[in-house]
């Protein structure tokens, strides 16, 4: 390679980010070799590139070839230095490092002095703490990362890199246990990652849109945490955790649908209380997804199922309502949704008035009105209520609701049988990374129905689970010399 000078390379480096303002090229004289020093403004800590990098070089009276052994005994932050060709420095200074160039070099020297703007670790907002750790990942790879370093003190623990997205370069980390982590579907991940070509990578969903098997499917096909112990148990148990630089949601890999019954509270609490939990949260998707269908079918057509006081008490309520049932139910479902989405999107402070005006002030109006009847708006209330007992099936359950809705309301319990059937039928076909999506259940896998709907104590769990492929399943040793 040729010798590059300072004076060629300076505006060249400027053309590559469009003359940007916020590129900043300092030009520094050491020993009498002109140097240059190029960083973006803001993302560079400038208090340490000033006193432990540009003072040191100014009050040295030599310098010379070999520069790196140079700088190292010169600088007092030389951990961090790298060397790159001078043509390929523009992507470390767009990534917030620190590029030193040498007139008549052809190398680059990069200082990693990035000052990135993160928040506190802290409880994660999306999932409430009633026991155990309380500190969630952050948008800042580097800490996520630390925070389970700190968790698992292994050299097994494992991390591997990859820069996604042509504009962004988005630093994509895929986390195993080596020894316990089947490696074909390790390096499947991996290579779905490698494969990747986008703009740019925004949050880790881009990601998982792109390794996920059914393309089309509205059912999830990949689990998210913000708490890193829960990704600390996913690793142990044999899974990949994927983390994305910028994104504080941990993708977990492969998936079961049944994970999501399951919390961490559970493991922090006594089984029968677990268990107990894990029942009610069934039954709450269970009352989300068929309960408008039901109450739809039985109005319509199994009216006759009803005890006669109820059914004299519901005619009573619905008489004069001028739409029929499907219609109404419909309308109240699509009102709790219009509402559901303005207060997630309305300022906090404006919160509790829109809570105000849409569940009392609307709703009591509407029924006073004559427009609805109380019971569709509390059919909707308690299945609403429900979709939040597990929270991160919160868009299937949805689209699922309306489906038993629609299909009630022209078949009626017949129906409703057949979709379940079919629903049922798809989910038992699907596989994540060769794990079935419903086990252990279907197909059945006794060992791992341990910690099924009902939880027994964790010590009596002596094997990983065998519904996800592992290279080890040994998780307890009893007869363990201590």
């Amino acid at each position: 390679m040729r010798n590059v000078k300072i004076d060629e390379f300076i505006p060249k480096l400027k053309e590559t980010f469009s003359q940007s303002d916020d590129l900043k090229c300092r030009e520094l004289t050491v020993a009498g070799t002109r140097c240059v020093f190029c960083y973006i403004d803001g993302g560079t800590d400038k208090l340490l590139l000033e006193q432990n990098i540009i003072l040191p070089l100014r009050n040295t009276a030599e310098f010379g070839p070999p520069y790196l052994d140079a700088l190292n005994a010169t600088v007092t932050y030389s951990e961090d230095i790298t060397m790159l060709p001078v043509s390929n420095c523009a992507g470390a200074v767009a990534e917030g490092d620190v590029a030193f160039m040498i007139d008549g070099e052809d190398v680059s020297y990069v200082f990693s002095l990035r000052k990135p703007e993160k928040r506190a670790v802290a409880e994660p907002p999306t999932s409430s703490v009633l026991k155990g750790p309380r500190e969630g990942f952050i948008e800042e790879l580097k800490t996520n990362l630390s925070i389970m370093r700190r968790r698992l003190k292994t050299p097994d623990f494992t991390v591997k890199f990859f820069q996604v997205g042509r504009y962004s370069t988005t630093t994509v980390s895929v986390l195993y246990v080596r020894g316990i982590a089947d490696m074909n579907i390790v390096n499947q991940i991996c290579e779905k990652i490698s494969r990747i070509d986008i703009d740019g990578v925004i949050d880790s969903a881009y990601i998982t849109s792109y390794i996920q098997t059914k393309k089309n499917s509205f059912f999830l096909q990949a689990g998210t945490t913000e708490k890193p112990d829960v990704a600390e148990a996913k690793l142990l148990e044999g899974r990949v955790v994927i983390l994305v630089d910028g994104s504080p949601i941990a993708v977990t890999l492969p998936y079961l649908v049944f994970e999501d019954v399951q919390d961490g509270y559970d493991y922090y609490s006594a089984d029968w209380r677990a268990s107990m939990i894990r029942i009610f949260r069934i039954m709450g998707a269970l009352m989300t997804i068929l309960l408008p269908g039901a109450y739809i079918a039985l109005q319509t057509y199994h009216f006759q199922l009803l005890p006669l006081k109820f059914l004299m008490t519901l005619m009573a309520a619905t008489t004069g309502i001028p739409f029929p049932p499907p219609i109404e139910m419909l309308v109240v479902l699509v009102l709790f949704e219009i509402l559901n989405q303005a207060s997630l999107r309305m300022p906090r402070y404006l919160g509790i008035s829109l809570s105000v005006v849409g569940a009392i002030v609307l709703g009591d109006t509407a029924v006073k009105s004559g427009l609805i009847s109380s019971p569709s708006v509390l059919i909707i209330a308690l299945s609403a209520i429900g979709i939040f007992c597990v929270p991160d099936q919160v868009g299937t359950l949805s689209i699922l609701r309306l489906l038993f809705l629609c299909i009630s309301a022209v078949t009626g319990f017949v129906g409703m049988i057949i979709l379940a059937i079919i629903i049922v039928a798809y989910l038992a076909s699907l596989e994540n990374f060769g794990t079935p999506y419903l086990a252990p259940y279907a197909p059945r896998i006794n060992p791992d129905l341990q910690d099924g709907i009902l939880k027994t104590g964790t010590s009596s769990i002596e094997r990983r689970p065998y519904s996800i492929p592992t290279a080890n399943r040994i998780r307890v040793r009893k007869n363990a010399k201590h």
